[in-house]
């Protein structure tokens, strides 16, 4: 294990107590849990957090599923490794989430919890899977282009395009993954929570997910991921059949209530809960209200 999977864990593994499990990925060291047994739920986490966001979710559900839950390259326990080994692209985690589930030897009936990047990452999967994933768990993240045509939050547009504040603030110190902690949940978080969601991004070197996903997020053509994005937009009516359960928080200053609606535009039939009292972070904000209705959305939708 090389040495970006060394973080100080004390003060949060009474919060985070799974067993790490790691698949040599190009080699590179691609970290994943895998608790419990059934029918396989993946949960996809975004940026800048890491499966550390769905203890809560393992936790309730891992009794009756077997919960898989990946840190992408760059994030979490996995290798953080510098783009001379990794390009840090949409389409290589759709492909390392695919090289994950085929080395599970999982062939049907997956569950797809999604939230932030891992919405586009995921829903890519979805569509070049369809006959793997059985049901949507769709959370604060998107599909599609910005509804309306809407541009990046100011903060994200200078991680963006600003060069010296990209590398001196989000690399040198750790204000994207820092600034989330405060920004992302709609109540305060506890010490050991924040610790626990900051505590991959401890270097310069090991920060480099968190600008690369800003750096990769489509917007105009020219874009490298841009081609990819654009073909999930077009092609989620695809997933129309699949059942979906759409959880949101209200207070994201990301994934406003425009992108909500775009969701009920394109799945009028999915289920969906609109949470007054959560922001981005909604698993850090409700987690006893999610698990609920995810458990209940389960026996609804047997597979």
């Amino acid at each position: 294990m090389s040495n970006s999977n060394q973080i100080d864990m004390t003060s949060f593994r009474h919060l985070y107590p799974f067993e790490s499990h790691f698949m040599d990925r190009n080699g590179l060291n691609y970290h994943y849990l895998d608790e419990g047994s059934g029918d396989p739920i993946i949960m996809l986490h975004g940026n800048p957090t890491w499966s550390f966001y769905y203890r809560s979710l393992i936790k309730g559900l891992s009794p009756y599923y077997r919960t898989i839950v990946p840190d992408h390259i760059g994030c979490g326990l996995s290798d953080k490794p510098g783009i001379d080994k990794y390009d840090y692209r949409y389409l290589s985690r759709v492909e390392d989430l695919e090289a994950l589930i085929d080395h599970l030897n999982i062939k049907n009936n997956i569950t797809l919890v999604l939230h932030d990047w891992g919405g586009m990452i995921g829903l890519a999967f979805a569509l070049r899977n369809p006959e793997k994933v059985a049901r949507l768990v769709i959370t604060n993240t998107t599909g599609f282009f910005s509804p309306g045509g809407k541009g990046l939050p100011f903060r994200l547009w200078l991680i963006r395009h600003v060069s010296p504040f990209a590398t001196l603030g989000v690399l040198g110190f750790n204000l994207f993954s820092k600034a989330a902690i405060y920004m992302c949940p709609y109540k305060p978080l506890p010490k050991d929570v924040k610790k626990g969601l900051t505590a991959p991004y401890n270097s310069w070197k090991n920060r480099i997910a968190t600008l690369k996903f800003v750096q990769d997020i489509p917007i105009k053509i020219t874009d490298p991921s841009y081609s990819l994005g654009q073909y999930v937009d077009n092609n989620l009516h695809k997933l129309s059949d699949i059942p979906k359960l759409i959880l949101w928080g209200k207070h994201d200053f990301v994934f406003s209530i425009s992108f909500l609606n775009e969701w009920r535009l394109r799945f009028p039939n999915a289920e969906t809960h609109l949470f007054q009292d959560a922001g981005h972070y909604l698993f850090e904000d409700v987690p006893q209200k999610i698990l609920t209705l995810v458990k209940n959305f389960l026996i609804k939708y047997p597979v």
